[in-house]
């Protein structure tokens, strides 16, 4: 069996998690592969929203084995409060919850680096969701941190207390004040939650789930142009969120990845600092965050929120090898008479479709303009009843894309999904 991908192209906030529960149908495992609880995967069924941060989008399917995987950092406090909420629903999260053990742990004193570490930056800080998270991934690749399977160990407090003072003292860097033991007792607590899930070696168990005709589908987190390598550097999350992650967060090889799913709105939005070109500061971005209702599903925090940018759109679609597109929110997009699409870019006097390496260059969109389709889309149950503009607006994106959208979301639900042939 293969090992299909969902990735968000943009920076985050796509709505992945929708598109993840819409297809775990078709699949028995779902699996996350990178990021924290900083990814907030929002889900409607029923009349009912509920948003995800650590544990995988298929868990209210019946059936469904969803695994965490090696690539993730998981906050044990926040992770045990999302599973006892999950519990109140009636879901068997303990039988459909599967942990990697060499998932990397989010300590307290993580939490309270991130935040010293934020607030010395000033007005050159990145944005950070303040979880603990690139604190966390800088032990991982430092070789310090405390990994899922060590909570089975009986030396484990000790090597907790090891790395909090490790935390300890490279906080004397900063001028902040914190309290070390706070959350302590809570967060030990949780760790003994953890310990009634079924903790695995990550790479032989997801192998075995393909080897044995389980077909998985990876859920990626955050979004292609937050990547560490080839996003908006040095405003980017601190893990590999291409396709590429897949294999180095799960345990598989480049031969397992089957098909990639790249998933986008039908405009842009963008939480945090960092290059947003087509950004909209006027009456125009403060209607698309408002309708599209743009604040953080992790924080609350309004989005940034512009016209969809091609060029960024392309360079995800070349680095994640998308074979195909998901358009989301385009119903956002009903009441404009115009919509914009940027093409290019100018910088420094030249025209490009390339990204410049230069985050703090200045680039001036060049747009297309659409007719708007004035209609609700949220009313349209099938592809012959969209309206030409829309139409339009697909074809556009897809000659200028070389891929299909196969998918259309239009609306929150499960049910205002078009799948078209």
């Amino acid at each position: 069996m293969k090992l299909d991908v969902v990735l968000g192209l943009q920076w985050g906030d796509e709505g992945k998690g929708k598109i993840v529960d819409v297809l775990a149908s078709e699949y028995p495992v779902v699996a996350r592969f990178q990021g924290g609880p900083n990814a907030g995967h929002s889900i409607h069924f029923e009349g009912k929203k509920f948003v995800l941060h650590s544990v995988p989008s298929g868990v209210f399917r019946d059936g469904s084995i969803n695994f965490i995987g090696s690539g993730v950092v998981l906050d044990p406090v926040i992770f045990r409060e999302e599973c006892l909420a999950i519990e109140a629903m009636g879901v068997p999260v303990k039988e459909r919850v599967v942990i990697a053990d060499r998932a990397h742990l989010i300590l307290p004193t993580h939490r309270i680096i991130d935040a010293a570490s934020e607030a010395a930056k000033g007005k050159s800080k990145i944005g950070s969701t303040l979880k603990g998270i690139g604190p966390t991934y800088m032990d991982k690749t430092g070789r310090n941190g405390l990994r899922v399977g060590d909570i089975l160990t009986p030396d484990f407090k000790e090597r907790f207390l090891k790395l909090k003072n490790k935390h300890i003292a490279y906080l004397k860097q900063y001028d902040f004040e914190y309290d070390a033991s706070e959350n302590e007792q809570a967060w030990l607590d949780a760790v003994e939650y953890m310990k009634q899930f079924e903790i695995v070696d990550g790479a032989y168990r997801v192998n075995d789930y393909l080897i044995g005709g389980k077909s998985i589908l990876a859920e990626g987190a955050q979004g292609t142009l937050l990547d560490v390598d080839f996003g908006s550097y040095p405003f980017v999350t601190s893990s590999s969120t291409s396709c590429a992650g897949a294999c180095t967060g799960l345990g598989v090889s480049p031969h397992s990845i089957g098909k990639v799913y790249g998933v986008f709105k039908a405009y842009c939005t963008r939480v945090g600092s960092g290059p947003f070109p087509t950004e909209l500061f006027d009456e125009t971005g403060e209607q698309l965050r408002q309708k599209g209702f743009e604040f953080g599903a992790t924080t609350g925090r309004p989005r940034r929120t512009g016209w969809l940018d091609l060029p960024a759109l392309k360079y995800a679609v070349m680095i994640d090898g998308v074979d195909e597109l998901i358009m989301m929110k385009a119903d956002v997009l009903d009441g404009f008479d115009t919509i914009k699409v940027a093409v290019s870019y100018e910088v420094g006097g030249k025209q490009t479709d390339e990204i410049p390496y230069d985050v703090y260059a200045e680039v001036k969109p060049v747009y297309r303009e659409f007719k708007g389709w004035k209609c609700d889309l949220t009313k349209v149950k099938s592809e012959d009843q969209m309206p030409s503009e829309f139409k339009e607006y697909i074809k556009f994106i897809e000659d200028y894309l070389k891929v299909p959208v196969r998918i259309i979301s239009l609306g929150p639900d499960r049910d205002q999904t078009i799948v078209r042939n």
